[in-house]
């Protein structure tokens, strides 16, 4: 369903932009896959993630994320208000992202199959400005979110 990853689909010359689905875009927090969980139904694990941060402290905030047109849009919403989040959420912000992928991940087949064709190779988000969720720019970050989908794959 998608592309080889050594096909090199995604780049750019002096004057044209070659761009299709990456092989590996069912991983991506913003990929369009539809997340039920906690009796709601969120359009990316992007959205489902804002949206806890403000589901018990700011419900109306909450509401404005979870209805953001776009992974985009939920996480301005988020920035926006990040004074109203919950004030634990950085002790538990990794646990609620984890339990995020892992339903998103059993109730998408092509992502699921998609997790499972990585094998045993390590996972990395391979983000040059998230040295948290991923291994920023020196490549040397914590990569939350690599390990979040390992951990995932090694429970199917």
């Amino acid at each position: 369903m998608y592309p080889d990853s050594s096909k090199n689909l995604n780049y750019e010359t002096d004057d044209t932009v070659y761009w299709f689905s990456s092989a590996f875009d069912p991983l991506n927090n913003w990929s369009a896959h539809v997340v039920n969980i906690w009796d709601k139904t969120f359009n990316t694990v992007e959205h489902a993630y804002h949206y806890r941060k403000y589901f018990e402290t700011a419900p109306d905030i909450a509401k404005l994320v979870a209805a953001a047109p776009s992974p985009w849009a939920a996480m301005q919403v988020d920035r926006e208000h990040s004074g109203l989040r919950r004030k634990d959420w950085d002790n538990v912000k990794v646990e609620i992202m984890t339990e995020i992928v892992r339903a998103k991940v059993l109730q998408n087949e092509d992502v699921r199959d998609c997790l499972q064709k990585t094998g045993n190779k390590r996972i990395v988000e391979n983000s040059p400005w998230d040295e948290f969720w991923g291994c920023g720019a020196d490549g040397k970050g914590e990569n939350q979110m690599g390990k979040i989908l390992m951990s995932v794959r090694n429970s199917l």
